[in-house]
């Protein structure tokens, strides 16, 4: 499969960046789309589905690695704004 202009390959447009959790998200939306219009062929489903699984990979990926901060700042009992350190 020949990746199209605006599909997602896992880098920001520069390549150098990794996709924000967002931008996963509008691909993997636009790759189902896609599958369900039905106007493709088999090979490309395929293809399609192999690349969607990768995607929801890397959101999991990052949704846990978010949930995991937000557990750490919360578990340190630092309300929004306060500092985590204690002050002397």
């Amino acid at each position: 499969m020949t990746p199209e202009p605006g599909d997602a390959t896992g880098a920001g447009a520069s390549g150098d960046r990794p996709l924000t959790y967002e931008q996963l998200v509008e691909a993997l939306e636009e790759l189902t789309r896609r599958m369900a219009d039905g106007d493709i062929g088999i090979e490309e489903a395929v293809d399609l589905y192999e690349r969607a699984g990768q995607l929801h990979a890397q959101a999991a990926e990052r949704l846990a690695a978010v949930q995991a901060r937000i557990e750490r700042l919360a578990g340190d009992g630092a309300g929004p704004g306060e500092s985590p350190v204690p002050q002397s």
